[in-house]
């Protein structure tokens, strides 16, 4: 199931969504485009890109 994030733009704006449930990756789509591409990455790949954004270098 997919969820969008806490931070996303309500009215349609930049959002990601990510999926629960899948063993070793974490798969994230744009919003707009849910038929479009799913990138996958696995868990400590996110949390770096995660750490990233919140340190504002992304």
């Amino acid at each position: 199931m997919w969820r969008g994030s806490s931070y996303s733009n309500q009215d349609g704006g930049n959002c990601v969504e990510v999926a629960d449930g899948w063993p070793g990756v974490l798969p994230v789509r744009d919003s707009k485009d849910p038929s479009g591409p799913v990138l996958r990455f696995g868990h400590a790949e996110w949390a770096v890109f995660v750490a990233q954004v919140q340190a504002g270098r992304l």
